[in-house]
């Protein structure tokens, strides 16, 4: 009993974290089409502010993962590892392809930015040319298949339990 509720907690976090990071998401598409500076501002602040429920959500539904696969004794078969090795890997890819990128403009945009992992206060905005630029650099969609198509194969993973 004890460990489908484990169960049930890893999964209701991991709605919660697909949830309030997918404000973050819809603010990628719209970044793309968005020419109005203070728009942009305000949709990337918007984002930052998801960001704690993101990351507490995200450490709940890890920390109820891990218990639960030593309740089902599931550490000694290999789709456990792989789906721990593949969430590191979207941590690690989004970080490159997304969070650099939308740092750097929010910097640029001058407005209070994040350098890995850490806050820093706002400097002079350089040009809105300039923010243009950097926000063309990100790719949504690519950020998009990197972090539902591996959530789709860890969830096979965690369904199927091929191996």
């Amino acid at each position: 009993m004890l460990y489908k509720f484990i169960v049930f907690l890893h999964v209701i976090f991991v709605f919660g974290y697909l949830l309030s990071h997918g404000v973050s998401a819809g603010v990628a598409f719209a970044l793309k089409k968005e020419r109005n500076i203070q728009r942009i501002r305000d949709l990337l602040d918007l984002s930052a502010a998801s960001y704690p429920a993101t990351t507490y959500s995200m450490y709940a539904f890890l920390l109820f993962g891990v218990i639960a696969a030593f309740q089902g004794g599931w550490w000694r078969f290999g789709w456990v590892w792989t789906s721990l090795i593949l969430g590191i890997l979207i941590v690690v890819l989004m970080a490159v392809f997304g969070a650099g990128i939308y740092g750097e403009a929010r910097k640029a945009a001058g407005i209070r930015y994040n350098f890995k992992g850490k806050w820093f206060a706002p400097e002079p905005a350089k040009s809105d040319e300039e923010v243009f630029m950097l926000l063309a650099k990100a790719n949504p969609t690519l950020l998009t298949v990197i972090g539902y198509g591996g959530f789709a194969i860890i969830t096979w993973l965690m369904t199927a339990k091929p191996y």
